[in-house]
C-alpha cells in the first residue's frame, strides 16, 4: 500500500505529485537528494534498513540489466520486505508487481531508454503492473533533452547520474543539445557554475552545468503539468533527437494508454501547431465522440456546412453572426475545422471545441484534409440529411466536402454556396436563397436538443433520448440564456415554489458539460443512458471522496466525467478526479469531488 507517495494533478500520462517525507517533494523530480540506497544483493547480504521520513529508501535489491533471461530473474528474485518507511523497490519492465512500496525504480532503464518502441513498450507494460498512485523512476538515463519526454510518459523520478557523468567527460547539455565543451567559443547559459569565464571553465563545473539544466527542465515540466501544457511542449521538445520523436509518435499510438489518463475537460487551450496535433487524445477523442455517440435530432432541415472562427465559441463571431441572419434556423449548422474536424451547434462549447487555436496561414496540409474529411464522411454516414449546404470557402474546405462528396457510401446531395468570400454579400445572398423554403426550428427546440447532444457526447449513444425524450416527446423544460440552460422535469409540481419543476440538471458553459443534481443522477440511474458509477464504502461523503473509500468503479470513467456515487449508506453526484481503474487500485488522492450527497 502506497503511503508516501500522492498524485495531485495529471496532464495525460504525466503526473504533479508529492514524496510525503519530512520534506516533502514535488515530483517529476530528481530523486539524488533524498534517495538513501540499501545497497545490492550481488555484493553479499545487506540488512533492511531502519529508515525514517526523511528519505526515500531504496530496499537492498538485485539489479537485472535488459535481456536478462526470466530463468535468472526468477532464480534471483528478491524478497521484499514490508517497510513502515517511505520505500522504493528496485525492479525490472518485464517483472514489475506490486511490492507495497512507494516508488519503484526500473533497473533496465539504460535497455530501452534511446530507442522509442522499447521505451513505450517498457514503461507502458510496468505501469500497467504497479500499483497507480506508486512514483516511477528511471536511473542512469535522464538528460535536460529527453527529461520532458520521460515525463509526459509517465515517469516521476529520475537521477542526475547521466548528466553529471557527461560533464566529467567534456560533454556540454542543453535542453536541445550536446555540445563539446571544446567546441563552444561561448556558455549559453546564465547557471552559477556558467557565471565564470570560458576560458577557465572547468569539466567539474560542466558537470555542476548538466545538473542545473537538468533541474531547470524539470521546473519547467511540473511548471506545464500544472498548466495542463506539457503536450504543447513536448511536440517541440521531441524533435530536437531522432529517439525522442520516435518514441513520442509511439505513444501517440498507444492510444488506450494516454486515453485513460487524459482528463475529459481542462482551462489549458489545446495549440494546433503541428502535425502531430491531429494524434492528441482530446482531438481524437472528440471527433470519435462525434461520430460514434452524438446524433442529429434537425432532422426537417438540411446540414449546413460553414468554417470555424478565430472566436471561440463560434456563435459569438462576426462571421457566424453574418451566417445565423442567413440561416434563420432553416438549417442545422456544423463548422468544419482543423485539428477537430466536424463540430455540431450543440458541441460549439465542449472541450476542446472553445478550447483550442490553430495556426493560420490559409493552406491545409494533406493529413489535415484527410483527418477532416474522414470524421465528415463518418459523420454523413451516421445522421440523416435530405442534403449538404457547404457554405465553404475553396482553399481546404471545398477540396473536403467535394473528396467526401465522391465517395460511393455517401448518398447525399452537395450544392455550394459560397462566392469568393463566406461573409461576402453575395456569398450570404446565395445562402439565404438556398434555405429558402426550409421550416425553421425554435428556441425551444435548439435547447432541448443542445442538452440531448451533450449527453450523447458525455454518456454515450442514444443517451440523450434516454434522459430527456426523443425528438417530439420531450418531458423536460429548459431555462435560462443558452449556453448555461438549466434542464428542469416537466413536472411543475414536483419543485419547490416558484421553479417550473425539479431540476435536473445545468449546463456549465466553460466545458460545455452537463452538472446533474440528485434528481438528475437518480433519473440518470433509472434511464437506459450508460452510467458512470462509483461504489464507495459505507459512509456520507461530505465534500469529496477518497481514493480509500472507494470499493469500485467502471473502467471507461475518465477524469471530469460526471459520476454517480453510491454506497450503502449514500447516494451522490460529482466530477472524476481520477480515471476508473486508478480510483478501483489507489490508497490515496481525492476519487471524486461531490457536488451533492444524501443518506439513504
Amino acid at each position: 500500500m502506497t503511503e508516501y507517495f500522492e498524485v495531485h494533478e495529471r496532464d495525460g500520462a504525466a503526473r504533479l505529485g508529492a514524496v510525503r517525507l519530512a520534506d516533502p517533494v514535488t515530483t517529476p523530480a530528481l530523486a539524488d537528494p533524498f534517495l538513501d540506497d540499501a545497497g545490492s544483493l550481488w555484493a553479499g547480504d545487506r540488512e533492511v534498513p531502519d529508515g525514517d521520513e526523511s528519505a526515500l529508501t531504496v530496499l537492498p535489491h538485485r539489479s537485472f540489466p535488459a535481456g536478462t533471461r526470466d530463468e535468472v530473474r526468477e532464480s534471483f528474485a528478491v524478497d521484499h520486505p514490508d517497510a513502515d518507511f517511505p520505500s522504493a523497490a528496485v525492479v525490472d519492465s518485464r517483472s514489475a508487481r506490486d511490492l507495497g512500496a512507494d516508488a519503484y525504480l526500473l533497473s533496465d532503464a539504460q535497455g530501452f531508454v534511446g530507442h522509442g518502441e522499447a521505451f513505450r513498450d517498457a514503461v507502458v507494460r510496468a505501469k500497467g503492473s504497479l500499483p497507480p498512485d506508486a512514483a516511477l523512476g528511471l536511473s542512469g538515463v535522464a538528460t535536460p533533452r529527453n527529461v520532458a519526454v520521460l515525463a509526459y510518459a509517465g515517469v516521476d523520478l529520475v537521477d542526475a547520474t547521466l548528466a553529471r557523468t557527461k560533464g566529467t567527460q567534456g560533454m556540454y547539455l542543453t535542453t536541445d543539445a550536446a555540445h563539446f565543451l571544446e567546441d563552444l567559443d561561448e556558455l549559453p547559459c546564465a547557471c552559477p557554475a556558467c557565471a565564470g569565464p570560458r576560458s577557465e571553465f572547468t569539466r567539474a563545473d560542466c558537470a555542476d552545468h548538466n545538473v542545473n539544466a537538468l533541474r531547470a527542465e524539470l521546473r519547467r515540466v511540473r511548471e506545464r503539468i500544472r498548466s495542463g501544457r506539457l503536450r504543447d511542449y513536448v511536440e517541440g521538445q521531441a524533435r530536437h533527437e531522432g529517439w525522442l520523436t520516435a518514441a513520442f509518435r509511439e505513444f501517440d499510438d498507444q492510444w488506450g494508454y494516454l486515453e485513460e489518463r487524459t482528463p475529459l475537460m481542462r482551462d489549458a487551450e489545446v495549440t494546433a501547431a503541428s502535425a502531430e496535433t491531429l494524434d492528441r487524445v482530446e482531438i481524437r477523442r472528440f471527433a470519435d465522440r462525434v461520430t460514434s455517440r452524438y446524433r442529429n435530432r434537425f432532422t426537417d432541415q438540411p446540414l449546413v456546412l460553414v468554417p470555424c472562427s478565430a472566436t471561440k465559441p463560434y456563435s459569438d463571431s462576426q462571421s457566424h453572426r453574418q451566417f445565423h441572419d442567413a440561416i434563420q434556423w432553416r438549417g442545422h449548422t456544423v463548422s468544419m475545422t482543423s485539428p477537430i474536424g466536424v463540430v455540431p451547434q450543440e458541441l460549439e462549447t465542449t472541450y476542446p471545441a472553445q478550447h483550442y487555436d490553430s495556426v493560420v496561414t490559409g493552406d491545409w496540409s494533406e493529413d489535415e484534409i484527410e483527418f477532416v474529411a474522414e470524421v465528415l464522411r463518418r459523420y454523413l454516414e451516421r445522421n440523416d440529411y435530405s442534403r449538404v449546404v457547404a457554405h465553404v470557402p475553396a482553399d481546404g474546405y471545398r477540396e473536403i466536402c467535394e473528396r467526401v462528396e465522391r465517395d460511393p457510401a455517401i448518398d447525399v446531395p452537395f450544392e455550394y454556396t459560397c462566392v469568393d468570400h463566406p461573409t461576402t454579400d453575395e456569398s450570404l445572398g446565395e445562402l439565404n436563397a438556398a434555405l429558402r423554403g426550409e421550416p425553421a426550428y425554435s428556441k425551444r427546440e435548439r435547447e432541448h436538443n443542445t442538452v440531448r447532444g451533450i449527453a450523447d457526447f458525455l454518456l454515450g449513444d442514444g443517451a440523450g433520448d434516454d434522459l430527456f425524450g426523443g425528438p417530439g416527446e420531450a418531458d423536460v423544460r429548459t431555462t435560462g440564456r443558452y449556453p448555461k440552460l438549466q434542464v428542469w422535469g416537466d413536472d411543475p409540481d414536483a419543485g419547490r415554489e416558484g421553479e417550473p419543476g425539479e431540476q435536473l440538471a445545468t449546463m456549465v458553459p466553460q466545458y460545455g458539460t452537463l452538472s446533474f443534481t440528485l434528481a438528475g443522477a437518480r433519473r440518470w440511474v433509472a434511464s437506459d443512458a450508460p452510467t458512470k458509477r462509483v461504489e464507495i464504502d459505507s459512509f456520507v461523503p461530505r465534500g469529496s471522496v477518497l481514493a480509500p473509500g472507494v470499493v469500485d468503479a467502471d473502467g471507461d470513467v475518465r477524469v471530469g466525467d460526471e459520476v454517480v456515487v453510491e454506497g450503502p449508506k449514500a447516494f451522490a453526484v460529482g466530477r472524476a478526479a481520477m480515471s476508473g481503474p486508478e480510483m478501483a487500485g489507489s490508497t490515496r488522492g481525492v476519487a471524486v469531488e461531490v457536488r451533492h450527497a444524501e443518506e439513504k
